[in-house]
């Protein structure tokens, strides 16, 4: 066995997380495996200290940082499309974490790592400030009752946190087939001072899904149902 497969897998179900609800969901042998195998090597460890892209990537190229991947495929898809990008993904799902590190060495992809923590605390403890190029939130849960509205991640409060990761002019990329939730979005970000709608338009805030973004498996089959997709860009002010 290699000093690699001997390296314990991380905890992906003890510790609470905040931003996401943790569903169960059975790991396939391959998917346990990779988590095994390549965690060590694109995985970084839960913790508290500031990251260092540089370091962390071997290079100073564009980093960004998508929350809640699902199985990864789209975020595999992005860093093979741009290889001179570094892209960081969080998520809590041990299936889709597993996934994507299948997918990372099938592609033989060097420009991706992992976090597995909640996405609030890694950004306020782990991101250093004007550091992010683009900040992707694709189909986050919609919380879609009523009662439960607070508990969306797309809030002022996380809004401001990425204000400040973001460098002067990124990038906050948001995308959802909930309209409400598309309308709860737009409003948070109209009011904030910070970011700049990228929309042409006056009157309509979203805009057509930009090439960097591929279509998932999941969209494709809520088009052919005939499910919208809202996709919305906002820009960093200077």
């Amino acid at each position: 066995m290699s000093e690699i497969a001997k390296q314990p897998v991380p905890n992906h179900t003890q510790r609470s997380v905040r931003s996401f609800v943790m569903r169960a969901g059975r790991l396939t042998a391959s998917q346990k495996n990779a988590l095994q195998t390549l965690w060590p090597v694109f995985g970084i460890e839960r913790g508290t200290d500031m990251l260092n892209f540089a370091e962390l990537f071997g290079n100073d190229y564009p980093v960004t940082l998508e929350i809640g991947y699902g199985m990864g495929g789209s975020l595999a898809e992005m860093a093979k499309t741009e290889p001179q990008h570094n892209f960081v993904g969080i998520e809590v799902h041990p299936p889709g974490i597993g996934n994507l590190l299948k997918l990372i060495q099938q592609e033989n992809l060097n420009n991706i790592r992992l976090l597995d923590d909640d996405a609030v605390q890694i950004l306020k403890q782990r991101i250093p400030d004007q550091s992010l190029h683009r900040v992707h939130l694709y189909f986050p849960d919609p919380w879609h009752k009523k009662k439960h509205h607070k508990r969306r991640i797309v809030q002022t409060d996380f809004v401001n946190l990425l204000a400040d990761k973001l460098k002067p002019t990124g990038l906050f990329h948001m995308a959802t087939d909930w309209q409400d939730y598309a309308e709860h979005m737009a409003k948070v970000m109209e009011q904030n001072e910070n970011f700049i709608n990228t929309s042409t338009s006056s009157l309509y805030p979203y805009i057509d899904r930009p090439d960097f973004r591929p279509v998932t498996k999941f969209e494709k089959r809520g088009l052919k149902l005939g499910h919208g997709v809202w996709d919305l860009i906002y820009q960093r002010a200077k």
